[in-house]
């Protein structure tokens, strides 16, 4: 059995919510624009939902990160599947995306390949710590995080369409 696991996407972050408590007590938002200087979301980012400056970015005020998880809008699925959504604001009109998230809080699951920006190879082990990256919203390996929104690898997983993935539980 492996003892670890090697993510770099192909296509854009995946989400499995296998237990997220916002399905249930309804804490689930989608009201606000993002920031006109995100120009993608991807399913696994997280941002931060400022109320008082009406829009949602990756700093900012607002209660915590929340979790980017939006309905997938494929149009051809012989040929697309869940690694080829993502929110692009030239897709919207005017470039205005209004990105739904999810509150998580601790105990919450779900299973995803969302882990760094995709652009490096990430190896990751079961009980490694993951926080949120400020600086683009995606969830980083931190091993010394011991405060904030802290979530580790529970399992080590594939996704549905056969990528690397982890299953990964809030701690903190």
């Amino acid at each position: 059995m492996a003892t670890s696991i090697k993510i770099k996407r192909d296509g854009y972050g995946q989400v499995e919510p296998n237990h997220l408590s916002a399905q249930g007590n309804r804490q689930i938002y989608a009201q606000l624009p993002a920031d006109e200087n995100i120009e993608l979301l991807e399913n696994g980012q997280y941002v931060k939902y400022d109320y008082a400056a009406g829009k949602v970015a990756f700093t900012g005020n607002g209660a915590e990160y929340m979790l980017v998880y939006n309905e997938e809008k494929l149009y051809d699925e012989r040929k697309q599947s869940h690694k080829d959504f993502a929110m692009k604001k030239d897709d919207y009109v005017g470039g205005i995306m209004t990105p739904r998230v999810f509150k998580t809080n601790i105990g919450d699951i779900y299973t995803t390949n969302c882990i760094g920006d995709g652009t490096a190879e990430i190896t990751l082990e079961v009980g490694d710590k993951l926080v949120v990256d400020a600086t683009n919203g995606y969830l980083k390996k931190d091993n010394t995080a011991s405060e904030g929104m802290i979530w580790q690898v529970a399992k080590l997983y594939t996704m549905p369409d056969g990528q690397n993935g982890v299953k990964i539980q809030r701690i903190n």
